[in-house]
């Protein structure tokens, strides 16, 4: 059964949306958070990013607010958090970059996609797309008051981007939805996965 292009998108969406809920809480309790603690954690990583790109677009109440399914998913990765922990925290640490690789390729393209379906230039599609990829994470860290990582040496925003891109160039050149998402997806998570396995950072300001 082919998915029509709207549930398409929200698929996409919810499944980023437990991948980065797990992981913020996960980071929220490392960092000692009580459940209250590692809830806020887990819903600003999951759907931050979202919320910003909706602001942005004057999709208003942004969609995460509108839907029951946001928090319940959220919930969900909370719960895993909660009642599973000691599991969560033995994942091997390789696992948990691919996990964050595949949240982060997954939010990179439905964000530029909806920014696209909001009749924007392709210039702004790439960067609501990035935004929805890393602002989650962005306020993770700020919460956890640690220097966000995208403005580190890491290949994370870069990796959002070019899948951002590679989605929008598929779609201007007439690529159906499902396979512009697709390879935009493919191009991130290779690019995030080969940075951190070839340990590749961006220059650095030297003096």
């Amino acid at each position: 059964m082919r998915l029509r292009p709207v549930r398409l998108l929200t698929v996409a969406d919810l499944a980023a949306t437990l991948l980065f809920a797990v992981e913020g809480g996960a980071l929220g309790a490392a960092a000692r958070l009580d459940l209250f603690g590692v809830l806020v954690v887990a819903f600003s990583t999951a759907v931050g990013g979202g919320i910003i790109r909706d602001l942005l677009l004057g999709d208003v109440p942004p969609a995460a607010l509108r839907s029951v399914a946001y928090p319940a998913v959220i919930a969900i990765g909370w719960l895993l958090v909660v009642v599973l922990y000691s599991g969560v925290r033995a994942i091997p640490a390789p696992v948990l970059v691919t996990l964050d690789a595949a949240g982060l390729a997954l939010f990179c393209v439905v964000g530029a996609t909806k920014a696209l379906d909001f009749k924007v230039n392709p210039v702004l599609a790439v960067l609501l797309g990035t935004i929805t990829g890393v602002g989650g994470g962005v306020l993770r860290d700020l919460l956890l008051r640690e220097v966000p990582a995208v403005l580190r040496t890491d290949i994370y925003a870069l990796a959002a981007g070019l899948g951002a891109v590679v989605l929008v160039v598929g779609r201007l050149a007439g690529m159906p939805r499902a396979a512009a998402m697709a390879v935009g997806a493919v191009a991130c998570l290779g690019l995030r996965l080969v940075g951190v396995a070839l340990d590749w950072q961006l220059p650095q300001v030297t003096g």
